[in-house]
């Protein structure tokens, strides 16, 4: 339960939380997360959330919703249209579609493929110009592939997506590779959204499962610190910091709004704890 309650909500937090709760592990029912999303419209802090986040097969079973949704793509770039078309034939807000590569030996041909797919179906009019696709490239280090990968995606002025955490270890990036996939995608000056493992702003170790969770006001001052010139040691170090009193310190003193031009967001299964998380810092306010 929130607590805390400013007068307002400054521009720097506004959309920063895209609504993910029916994906693990919150797995909320589909109807219950719909509901939820459109009741915290009465909510002082509704701006701090993003559209829900649901899947493109949860999409016929949203028909008249009133929820923004992004919809996320499960199968490859042939079925991007589909649910763009769909969302417009049921009337429903599509703020966003996600689609991951999934050739990991040809992720450049993967990627131009999706950029192809996004084309046709701008020009099919089933996906409207202004509305984002972000294309999620694989955990790992910034390989040749990759940055190919990223350098079309960028090219077609799409967006990245990078996936921070999940059920398992080896789904956490390391600061190291975090800080070359940022560096990557300001080198090309694309925005990008992070997904998974960014429930509280301040880097911690999970207690009951043990996993080092990135903090999202650690990424904040890190991508700001990056796109001001900073070497990726000092990216690495940001991101890497476990001490909450520098971390915040640091955040108060960067241009966090600046920051939010290229890391637009996070998807959470919770809204709330990273709302608490960040109020607990004191800075809601401050910046």
């Amino acid at each position: 339960m929130l607590t805390y309650a400013p007068q307002v909500l400054v521009p720097t937090w506004l959309g920063l939380v895209d609504d993910a709760a029916i994906f693990p592990p919150g797995n909320a029912p589909l109807h219950d997360a719909a509901a939820a999303h459109v009741a915290r419209r009465e909510e002082w802090w509704e701006a701090f959330v993003g559209p829900l986040v649901v899947k493109d097969t949860d999409v016929p079973l949203l028909r008249g919703t009133p929820a923004r949704l992004t919809v996320v793509v499960t199968g490859g770039a042939g079925q991007l249209a589909g649910p763009a078309g769909l969302c417009r034939k049921l009337g429903i807000d599509l703020a966003g579609l996600e689609i991951a590569l999934r050739d990991p030996d040809d992720l450049p041909g993967n990627a131009r493929r999706v950029v192809a797919a996004v084309d046709a179906a701008r020009t099919d009019g089933a996906l409207d110009d202004d509305v984002p696709v972000f294309v999620e490239l694989p955990q790992g280090d910034t390989t040749t592939g990759w940055l190919s990968a990223a350098d079309e995606v960028a090219a077609a002025e799409l967006r990245l997506k990078f996936r921070t955490g999940g059920l398992e270890a080896h789904l956490f990036p390391t600061a190291r590779q975090l800080a070359g996939w940022i560096d990557a995608a300001l080198d090309r000056e694309t925005s990008f959204k992070c997904t998974a493992g960014l429930h509280q702003a301040l880097r911690h170790r999970d207690p009951e499962t043990g996993f080092e969770h990135h903090g999202f006001l650690n990424v904040l001052s890190a991508t700001a610190h990056a796109f001001e010139g900073g070497t990726t040691e000092e990216v690495v170090a940001l991101l890497d910091e476990k001490d909450d009193g520098r971390v915040i310190t640091t955040a108060i003193n960067t241009d966090i709004d600046a920051a939010r031009r290229w890391f637009t967001s996070f998807g959470s299964c919770s809204v709330e704890e990273p709302l608490e998380s960040l109020a607990a810092t004191g800075i809601l306010e401050d910046l």
